[in-house]
């Protein structure tokens, strides 16, 4: 099978699929269609950009289309559950692209949209309900939404809605799900979690997996920088000199640095929009959809804000800060290099990030390329002694009025201050410490119930 003509698709599908120029399957689509077809519940392992969203969309589309039925009162043929708003958009408009030639309806629910009108468009019931879980189970509440006749239901980016703390409301929406149906399972990692998550979901599920996690796309150059924290919004200004960069997003570890770096590009003369889960859904899709038509050359965005952009012509993915979760950096950079291009991934790394770096060369068993710091030597170059990653961090520097003295010694003639690996300045109380910054979380209904640890686990 080398098109989409020999998977058996409706004429339909074919229709849409040629006007959108598709003629050849990606490995996951042309492993998972025939399963999938088949009526087999089915797990797939592959990370976004590698066509898994046509992989369940279009075989479900054909068994929409070839096998009439009403839709529920306030039901639906088919669910789809997504972790984010914009992955969430982006499902549904695939499915209303493949199936333009089809009299099918589909809906996409999340939070922050007026409920009322949720409610409205599924008063009668929908062939796809594409849904984020906390507004389903809002909408659930409110009997807006019955599940007991759902006949294919998908669980989207598995691995994320368990790093975002999910896990309790897949389990209470499953069990409101009739016992036949097909069930197909999408994660980038299969991890022990996933696994367990996955048995008690599916029966006698067929397995595709394509691209593991801890493969980079070889079309992609990598690079790191070495550079003081304080630096970083310097060099990345220094960096943004270069024309070559046409469409760059630019990964914050928090929704605070996401917002405090597109006002400093603003305040430097590069336009730029942050992306992340405080932001309004207006502003969100206003953001994405300008970066998209190329009105803005630069999106900020946090992990779980980016997760399901696909937006071809990303030249660039700089990682302003590094990820704490290995898999976090191969999904970042894979937003570049998209249909056949090439792309450039340049990460920053500080002092206190080496150990996320040595995690992430360990996962994707590549050692990144040290780029020369372009502030040069003493203008926030940490260092670029590939041999320094290894060796442990230095101890704080004192930076009060007693620096530089020897010994420990105080400049004002006091009894030696003892270096503390917490680096607590001189006079100050000893349950000081300063504010960490926190981690981005999902906005409204979707709001984690946990922050994902460094080892990708939830927390509570």
């Amino acid at each position: 099978m080398t098109d989409f003509n020999s998977l058996g698709l409706a004429e339909p599908l074919l229709k849409a699929l040629a006007a959108e120029g598709y003629t050849t399957p990606t490995p996951i689509q042309l492993q998972a269609i025939p399963y999938v077809m088949a009526g087999r519940d089915l797990i797939g392992i592959a990370q976004t950009g590698t066509g898994k969203t046509a992989a369940f969309a279009l075989p479900i589309l054909h068994r929409l289309a070839t096998e009439h039925r009403e839709t529920p009162k306030r039901g639906c043929r088919a669910l789809v559950l997504s972790p984010t708003r914009e992955l969430a958009g982006q499902i549904s408009e695939s499915f209303r692209t493949y199936g333009r030639f089809m009299k099918l309806s589909t809906r996409v629910v999340f939070g922050g949209m007026s409920m009322g009108n949720q409610i409205r468009d599924l008063v009668h019931g929908v062939d796809v309900l594409v849904a984020t879980p906390g507004r389903l189970l809002d909408l659930i509440r409110n009997r807006a939404v019955r599940l007991d006749e759902i006949e294919v239901f998908v669980l989207d980016e598995a691995d994320q809605m368990l790093d975002m703390g999910f896990i309790h409301d897949i389990r209470r929406l499953v069990a409101m799900l009739p016992k036949e149906r097909q069930t197909l399972f999408f994660s980038a990692t299969m991890a022990r979690e996933i696994g367990t998550l996955a048995d008690t979901l599916l029966d006698d599920p067929a397995k595709v997996s394509v691209a593991p996690v801890a493969t980079t796309a070889e079309r992609i150059t990598q690079h790191v920088v070495f550079v003081d924290g304080p630096k970083k919004q310097a060099l990345l200004h220094k960096l943004l000199e270069d024309k070559s960069i046409a469409r760059a997003l630019v990964f914050s570890r928090t929704k605070h640095g996401a917002n405090k770096i597109a006002m400093r590009l603003e305040d430097a003369g590069h336009p730029a929009a942050a992306i992340h889960g405080n932001k309004s859904q207006a502003q969100r899709e206003r953001a994405l959809a300008d970066f998209k038509a190329g009105r803005s050359r630069l999106l900020i965005a946090t992990d779980i804000a980016a997760r399901g952009i696909d937006v071809d012509g990303v030249t660039h993915v700089i990682n302003f800060d590094l990820p704490n979760v290995p898999e976090s950096y191969v999904h970042r950079i894979g937003r570049t290099a998209r249909a056949g291009a090439e792309g450039i991934a340049i990460s920053f790394c500080a002092g206190d990030e080496r150990s996320f770096l040595r995690d992430i060369e360990r996962t994707t068993r590549l050692k990144v390329p040290v780029m020369e710091n372009p502030l040069g030597a003493g203008e926030g170059m940490v260092t670029t002694d590939r041999d320094d990653r290894t060796r442990p961090p230095r101890r704080p520097e004192f930076r009060g009025r007693n620096a530089g003295a020897p010994g420990g010694q105080r400049r004002d003639g006091g009894r030696p201050q003892e270096a503390r690996g917490d680096a607590r300045p001189a006079g100050a109380r000893p349950d000081q410490r300063s504010a960490a910054p926190r981690g981005d979380r999902p906005f409204s209904n979707d709001r984690p119930r946990s922050e994902p640890r460094r080892d990708g686990r939830p927390t509570r």
